[in-house]
C-alpha cells in the first residue's frame, strides 16, 4: 500500500476509536453505572431489564478481572473500553474484508439497504419496524454467530468485549466511515486489517508513553511501543531462507520454492547436505511475536507448494501426526485440495503474542488466507471444509483467587502435582510481560527437582538401620517406585491445567467463566508447546522461528534473550530471529552479528553455538515510523 492509503486508514481507524469508545463509555456510565475513574456500582440499578442486569454482570467481570491481573481501577476502565472499541471496529472491517471476498452477502456496504439484510427481513417481515434498528442488529448477530464456529476469537459473542452495541447514531458513523470513498479499494487486500491492528494506537498514545517512561510500565505498553508492520521483502527474505530454504535441502534442490522465494540466499553451483524428507505436517513454524500475523500469512504460501510437491512425490515419508504418507491420507489431488488449507492451520503455523488483540486479527487474517485457497482451486463455498482449528495464544497471566487455588490443589493427587500447578500459576503472572521469553519448563523442571531432593532427604532419616527409612505416605508421590520423569509430570501438570480452566468455564459464577473461557490465555504461553508430544518433540526437529522482535527493555536478570530461548536445546534448523536494533558501531557486514544489542554472554552463546548463515543489514527507516537502524539474520543451530 503507498503512504496516501494507509495514511487514510490511520485517520478512519483513529475516528472510529474515538467515536467508540465515547459511546460506550457513555453507556457504561449512564446505563451500568459504571464510571471511567474506575468508580462501579455494587449493584446493578432497577431500571435495568433482566437483560441488562446479565450484560452489565459480564461487563463487571471482565473489569474484575483485569484488576486482579494487576491493573489500577481506571486503567481496567479504560483497558475495558479499548476492547470493546476494538472488538467492534474490527468485527465490521472483517464484514467489509469478507464482502470483498464474496464471502458473505452485502451486509454493511449500504447498511439496511444491504442485500443481505433485505434477503433476511424477507423471512420476517416485521425486523425493519423495530426501534433502534434492532432488527439490523438482529441479522449482524446472526452473521457473527455463523462465523464463530470457524473464526472463533473475532465473533464470538460469548467474549465480554462483545456486550455493548454502539447507539444508532454511533453506528451510523461508523458504516460511514468505512464505507468512505477513499477507503473503496483497500477490502480486498490481506494487509488491511494488519494496518488496522497498528494505526489503532495512535503516534499521539506512543509518544506520551515515551514521554512519561523510558521504558515499557506494562505489558500493553511494551506491546504498542513496539508494534510496527514489517514490509513484505523482510518477511520474505527472512521465510525463505528459514522454511523455504530447509525444504529446499529436503528436496536437493528440486522444488518450486527455489524460483518462488526471489530472497532465498544461495551460492552459484552450490553443493547442498540434503536434510532428511519429512511429511509436510511435521514442519511447525512459531512466530513468538506474531502481531496481526504477517509472517505466518506469507508461509502459508510457501507450505501450499510444499504440501502439492509432497503428495506429488512417491518417496515422501510417513507423517508422525497420522502413521501414513499424504497421498495415503488424501488419494487424490482433489482430496488435497480440499484439506490443505485446514491442515496448514492445524499443524503448521503457530503464533503467540503478548497483545490481546493479535488474537483476534491474526486469527482473521488467516482464516481469510485459507478461504482465498480454496477460491483460488475452485472450491465451492458449500464444499470447504470448515476451519476448526487455529494455533494463535495471547500470553495473558492465569489469574486465580487463593481460596479458588487452595481447594482446587487439594484435589490433584498426587500432591505434588498442586504443588507444581501452584508454582504454574505463579509463574505465568509474568507470562503478559515476558511472553515466550517465559522458560515454563525450566521452572517445571527446578521444582521437581527440588522435590526429588526433598524425598530423598525425608526417606533416610539418621539413627535408622539400612532399609528402616521412613517411607513417604503412599498418596505423595514415590519417585523410586513411579520412576515418574519431567515429561511425565509436566503431562499431569497441564492436565490438572486443563481441569481448571474447565471448571471455570463451568462454573456459575460470571467474574470465574470470564477468567477461565477468555481466548486470549493459553495453556502454556511457551516454546514448550500445546501437548506433551509436542514437548517430546523438541529433542527431534523443532519448529521453525520468524518473526519481528525487538529488544524488551527492563526484564528480570537472568531470563534468557529471545535468541538464546529459540536455539536452546534444537537440533539442526534454521532458525530467524528476524528483525532487531543493531548498534550504530558501523563495522563491517560479516562482523555486524557482533554490533547487535544484545548482552555478551548471549553474544558469545550465539556466534558459537548458532552462528548467522545469512545477514542482512537493513539500515533505518524499516519498521514504519520507528526511528531506529536494523539488521536481519537467519542462525542455523549446529547438531
Amino acid at each position: 500500500m503507498d503512504k496516501d492509503t494507509r495514511n487514510a486508514i490511520d485517520r478512519a481507524t483513529q475516528r472510529a476509536r474515538r467515536l467508540l469508545e465515547d459511546d460506550f463509555a457513555a453507556q457504561l456510565e449512564g446505563d451500568f453505572d459504571v464510571h471511567r475513574d474506575g468508580r462501579v456500582a455494587p449493584h446493578a440499578g432497577k431500571h435495568l431489564s433482566p437483560r441488562q442486569v446479565y450484560a452489565r454482570e459480564r461487563v463487571v467481570a471482565a473489569i474484575e478481572h483485569k484488576r486482579a491481573a494487576g491493573m489500577s481501577p481506571a486503567d481496567a476502565v479504560r483497558d475495558y473500553l479499548r476492547d470493546a472499541a476494538f472488538t467492534t471496529l474490527n468485527r465490521f472491517a472483517a464484514l467489509k474484508m469478507l464482502e470483498a471476498r464474496e464471502l458473505v452477502q452485502e451486509c454493511v456496504t449500504r447498511g439496511e439497504q444491504s442485500a443481505g439484510y433485505r434477503e433476511f427481513y424477507g423471512m420476517a417481515a416485521g425486523l425493519p419496524l423495530l426501534p433502534e434498528s434492532a432488527g439490523y442488529r438482529i441479522y449482524i448477530e446472526s452473521l457473527f454467530d455463523e462465523l464463530s464456529t470457524e473464526v472463533k476469537v473475532l465473533f464470538d459473542r460469548r467474549d465480554p468485549s462483545s456486550v455493548l452495541w454502539p447507539k444508532r447514531a454511533s453506528f451510523d458513523q461508523l458504516l460511514a466511515l468505512l464505507n468512505a470513498e477513499e477507503l473503496a479499494g483497500i477490502w480486498r487486500e490481506d494487509e488491511t486489517i494488519g494496518w488496522v491492528y497498528q494505526f489503532f494506537n495512535g503516534q499521539d498514545e506512543r509518544k506520551k508513553m515515551r514521554e512519561e517512561s523510558q521504558a515499557p510500565r506494562n505489558s500493553r505498553e511494551l506491546a504498542v511501543r513496539n508494534q510496527f508492520f514489517t514490509p513484505r521483502y523482510v518477511v520474505q527474505f527472512l521465510t525463505d531462507n528459514t522454511l523455504g530454504r530447509i525444504w529446499y535441502e529436503m528436496r536437493e534442490t528440486q522444488t518450486a520454492l527455489a524460483e518462488s522465494c526471489e530472497y532465498m540466499v544461495r551460492k552459484p553451483d552450490e553443493t547442498i547436505a540434503p536434510r532428511a524428507k519429512k511429511d509436510p505436517r511435521d514442519l511447525r513454524v512459531l512466530d513468538p511475536a506474531c502481531g496481526s500475523g504477517h509472517f505466518l500469512l506469507y508461509t502459508f504460501d510457501l507450505l501450499l507448494t510444499i504440501y502439492k510437491e509432497a503428495h506429488a512425490d512417491p518417496r515422501s515419508p510417513k507423517s508422525d501426526a497420522t502413521g501414513r504418507t499424504l497421498a495415503e491420507d488424501h488419494p487424490s489431488l482433489d482430496a488435497l485440495k480440499r484439506a490443505v488449507p485446514g491442515l496448514i492451520l492445524a499443524h503448521n503455523l503457530h503464533g503467540v503474542d503478548i497483545d490481546p488483540r493479535c488474537a483476534q486479527i491474526a486469527q482473521l487474517a488467516l482464516w481469510m488466507r485459507a478461504q482465498r485457497a480454496y477460491r483460488d482451486d475452485e472450491i465451492p463455498r458449500a464444499e470447504r471444509p470448515p476451519i476448526r482449528r487455529s494455533n494463535i495464544v495471547v500470553a495473558e497471566p492465569l489469574v486465580a483467587r487463593d481460596d479458588e487455588l487452595d481447594a482446587f490443589c487439594k484435589t490433584l493427587n498426587p500432591p505434588l502435582v498442586g504443588t507444581l500447578f501452584r508454582s504454574l500459576v505463579e509463574a505465568m503472572q509474568l507470562a503478559g510481560d515476558l511472553g515466550t521469553l517465559l522458560p515454563l519448563e525450566k521452572i517445571l523442571a527446578a521444582d521437581i527437582a527440588a522435590a526429588r531432593k526433598a524425598w530423598n532427604a525425608a526417606r533416610a532419616r539418621p539413627g535408622l538401620l539400612p532399609g528402616m527409612e521412613s517411607l513417604a505416605p503412599q498418596s505423595e508421590l514415590d519417585f523410586e517406585r513411579h520412576q515418574q520423569g519431567f515429561f511425565d509430570l509436566a503431562a499431569a501438570v497441564r492436565t490438572a491445567l486443563d481441569r481448571y480452566v474447565g471448571e471455570q468455564v463451568g462454573a456459575s459464577s460470571t467474574r470465574r467463566r470470564v477468567a477461565a473461557s477468555s481466548p486470549k490465555t493459553p495453556p502454556m504461553a511457551s516454546p514448550v508447546g500445546h501437548r506433551r508430544e509436542e514437548v517430546r518433540h523438541r529433542a527431534d526437529e523443532p519448529p521453525v522461528r520468524i518473526g519481528q522482535h525487538t529488544r524488551q527493555e527492563g526484564l528480570r536478570e537472568g531470563l534468557p534473550t529471545h535468541e538464546e530461548r529459540c536455539v536452546r536445546g534444537l537440533r539442526r534448523t534454521r532458525d530467524s530471529t528476524a528483525v532487531v536494533p543493531r548498534s550504530r558501531r558501523r563495522d563491517h557486514v560479516a562482523n555486524e552479528l557482533l554490533s547487535v544489542e544484545l548482552p555478551e554472554v548471549a553474544r558469545g552463546y550465539l556466534v558459537e553455538e548458532a552462528p548467522p548463515v545469512v545477514f542482512a543489514d537493513l539500515g533505518a527507516g524499516v519498521l514504519d515510523s520507528a526511528m531506529v537502524e536494523t539488521a536481519a539474520y537467519c542462525l542455523e543451530v549446529r547438531a
